[in-house]
């Protein structure tokens, strides 16, 4: 029988990491997730990876995290790289699922391009529309999304619900519409590395992590502690822009620890 392994991931992957162990049938493969809300306070997230780890230890003789960086300015890597475990490689979750070389020729593409994920494109209205107002006041849309040309929605499952919420979502925000379908990417490659029991050295990322206090987890530039709406309003052509921080408890979580 293979030996358990524990993912620890954000709760906003727990549908597509579910689908995985359902697809190839990793009965060994065990789920627990952090609170997808952790987005908005990254700094918290390296030392809630740190409890759950040590926490799970001694039940588990395999530990893999399913987090990028996440805007912790290497935060994770350095908690992972004392605890010797591995995580997803990359910056961000859009990263991992289009691939490093097709993702950095989105971004180079059109500089302004806000994404999607299948969780994003389900959720939008309440990660969103709603977190920035624009349900009340219609008339920001420009203050947040006026430097945005583009929404590409990087799909991960293919349901045609939620091509039509993407598309929908890019009319809401007056952007221009690019479907790319991923499937599971780099997500599906690293859990089954993990599921093979694959000796695998770990990962510690060699690229530069901007300090926490330049950039937020959606790569836009950080606000001061008294500003509410840490989201994409100010973002230039020259970011790579990403959607907004989780500001709510994401129902998919398949375990929250």
């Amino acid at each position: 029988m293979a030996e358990a392994v524990l993912v620890i991931a954000c709760g906003a992957l727990a549908r597509e990491i579910e689908a995985i162990r359902r697809i190839r049938g990793w009965e060994h493969l065990r789920l627990q997730c952090l609170d997808a809300s952790l987005h908005n306070r990254p700094e918290r997230i390296p030392g809630r990876l740190r409890e759950a780890i040590r926490r799970n230890r001694d039940a588990y003789g395999r530990i893999f995290v399913a987090y990028a960086d996440c805007g912790t300015a290497g935060g994770i890597d350095a908690v992972l790289a004392e605890e010797g475990v591995e995580r997803l490689d990359g910056a961000h979750c859009y990263e991992f699922f289009a691939g490093s070389e097709r993702f950095a020729r989105l971004a180079a593409a059109e500089p302004g391009t806000f994404y999607l994920t299948d969780f994003l494109a389900r959720h939008f209205d309440r990660f969103v529309i709603e977190p920035l107002g624009l349900d009340r006041h219609p008339r920001l849309r420009d203050a947040y999304f006026g430097n945005y040309r583009k929404l590409v929605y990087l799909s991960q499952a293919g349901d045609g619900e939620l091509l039509a919420a993407a598309e929908n979502a890019a009319a809401k925000l007056k952007l221009d519409f690019e479907h790319v379908h991923t499937g599971y990417g780099d997500l599906e490659t690293a859990l089954a590395a993990q599921s093979s029991q694959r000796a695998i050295p770990v990962r510690v990322s060699t690229r530069r992590h901007p300090a926490r206090s330049e950039v937020t987890p959606s790569g836009h530039p950080a606000r001061s502690e008294a500003e509410s709406q840490d989201l994409p309003g100010e973002a230039t052509k020259r970011d790579s822009a990403t959607p907004p921080r989780f500001a709510r408890n994401d129902n998919e979580q398949a375990a929250s620890i």
